[in-house]
């Protein structure tokens, strides 16, 4: 079976030279991930596109801040992936002290029938 896209980050699958994405769902999940890890200005030819949110990691962690993030990603997500409709967003707070950021989305798709969650720790 053919691929959507290849998944990152790239290795190497006997099948089909390098492993593929061969979901939607998958698919969605990588391309928001993505989203989120990519700074303003680092994608070519649209540097309005990413929430950097590596940007917030040495941060003093608050209210605000975690404000400030949740509000970027829905308005990246709004912008970029509106096929997405984000129900959570959570902020692991025992890494405030180790200059650690954990993050959970909790999201829909709609259109495919599909929930799913997406945790990462910067």
């Amino acid at each position: 079976m053919a691929g959507l896209a290849p998944k990152l980050p790239l290795t190497y699958s006997s099948s089909d030279g390098f492993a593929l994405i061969k979901s939607f769902k998958e698919l969605a999940k990588q391309n928001f991930k993505m989203l989120i890890l990519t700074m303003p200005g680092e994608r070519v030819m649209d540097p309005n596109y990413g929430v950097g949110i590596t940007q917030f990691l040495f941060n003093n962690f608050h209210d605000g801040t975690f404000m400030e993030i949740d509000n970027k990603i829905r308005q990246q997500a709004a912008a970029y992936m509106p096929f997405i409709q984000i129900i959570d967003i959570a902020f692991d707070p025992l890494g405030r002290d180790l200059n650690r950021l954990g993050v959970s989305i909790k999201y829909s798709i709609p259109t495919i029938a599909v929930t799913d969650l997406l945790e990462f720790t910067t």
